[in-house]
């Protein structure tokens, strides 16, 4: 028996979960080691909750689709409104560099995860998800991608596959990346920290003038502390900065179903989540080199952060565990040969390419967090390692902008390209 619920119901849903799992991160210290987010601890006990009432009663439930596609396609537009170009002047040549090494590891990752469900004898889609879909991608792009497998492309448990392989990469991405760091600085000789450096000591090690002397520097050392370090931290943000950043949101959600009609016609067709992100890239560089216009990023953060956490509820609500069950075996080969892969990719590629120097180590820590899991994990990855050796202020610059938006764009235009391939 089906029961359908209509958009207040799967809201207020949607909500308990949030509360659930805010609960759950404070109360399991596993959670919040490996900063599993909240929408995924509460998400997945309801989800086992549903699954288990399927089974005992025979009760399936719906959950309105158009909401939850909203709130995806505000994230999406969120972190292009996020990704201002003018920032790699800040990160410099060794951002651009960074980003192409991130870009060729996605590839990696596809044809690994691509190659390895056709040799086990499953769909090459499915090998996507296994790959940057999930590990690079992280929840959000999971789902997004996942209801685009399923309902374009026929991929059954797309979505629930893709959720349960992005919380095993938050995991994954969380126990090597420390490892990996770590034997990259016993090899170079760097000593552990007797002490914690001060900022004085931070801006000698580092070679640079302080972070904090200039109005840029400070709302980079916000982005990468506030958002990316603490994103439950309270933002000072109003209501015009509201309505105008929400106003932002509605033109690149505009954008993105206009130019999803108009690829339907053509052959330049691509995902309406696509074309919110890229949307969301035109107006915020358009607006901010054209115009000067001054984006309030604090209010598009938090638009975006809660817009991630609704729809990432609502969609564990709707997984289908059941679904799943043939697929435990092959999904675990899959990931632990990904896991191989992100550990010797980090450790010959990113280390050497970044300069084989002690910030190389500290960016390899942080690849492997947002390579198997998301931005996050990378900043926890990499604190970690700072804390006992010394700071790292080039990793602090450079991963976060990488790893927040730089990476999606990247990521969904090589999945573009896979999922047009002829064997797939």
């Amino acid at each position: 028996m089906e029961i359908t619920l209509n958009g207040y119901y799967t809201l207020i849903l949607a909500t308990l979960v949030l509360l659930l799992g805010r609960f759950l991160v404070k109360r399991v210290k596993f959670l919040e080691d490996f900063n599993i987010p909240e929408p995924v601890a509460g998400g997945l006990v309801a989800a086992l909750v549903i699954y288990i009432i399927n089974l005992s009663l025979g009760y399936s439930f719906n959950f309105q689709q158009e909401l939850q596609t909203a709130c995806m396609l505000m994230f999406f537009a969120s972190i292009g409104l996020s990704a201002d170009f003018g920032r790699l002047k800040a990160g410099g040549t060794p951002l651009i560099v960074f980003t192409l090494v991130v870009s060729c590891f996605i590839i990696v990752q596809d044809i690994a995860g691509v190659a390895i469900a056709s040799t086990l004898g499953l769909d090459p889609l499915l090998g996507l998800v296994t790959g940057s879909i999930a590990l690079t991608g992280g929840h959000g792009t999971a789902g997004a991608w996942g209801l685009t497998l399923e309902e374009q492309y026929g991929v059954v448990g797309a979505t629930t596959l893709g959720i349960a392989v992005a919380t095993y990469g938050l995991v994954a991405g969380g126990i090597i990346g420390g490892p990996v760091a770590r034997r990259l600085i016993n090899k170079l000789g760097v000593k552990p920290s007797a002490h914690n450096p001060n900022p004085t000591e931070v801006e000698r090690l580092a070679g640079k003038q302080s972070l904090y002397s200039t109005k840029h520097k400070e709302e980079e050392a916000y982005r990468n502390k506030e958002i990316f370090e603490k994103p439950d931290n309270i933002r000072l943000i109003t209501a015009s900065s509201t309505i105008e950043s929400l106003a932002l949101f509605a033109a690149a959600l505009a954008f993105a179903d206009i130019m999803t009609i108009v690829g339907n016609d053509t052959w330049f067709e691509l995902p309406t989540f696509v074309w919110a992100l890229a949307g969301g890239v035109i107006i915020r560089n358009v607006l901010t080199i054209v115009f000067d216009f001054n984006m309030f990023d604090r209010a598009i953060d938090v638009i975006g952060n809660a817009s991630l956490s609704l729809f990432l509820a609502m969609a564990l609500l709707s997984l289908k565990l059941w679904q799943l069950a043939d697929l435990a075996g092959p999904v675990l080969v899959i990931l632990a040969v990904q896991t191989v892969v992100m550990i010797a990719y980090a450790y010959f590629i990113t280390f050497r390419i970044m300069g084989k120097d002690y910030d190389a180590a500290v960016l390899a820590a942080g690849h492997c967090g947002f390579g198997m899991g998301a931005t996050p994990t990378a900043i926890a990855n990499m604190q970690a390692v700072t804390d006992r050796y010394q700071p790292s202020p080039k990793a602090f610059l450079i991963v976060p902008m990488v790893g927040a938006f730089f990476v999606d764009i990247v990521n969904a235009t090589v999945l573009q390209i896979f999922t047009k391939l002829p064997f797939m």
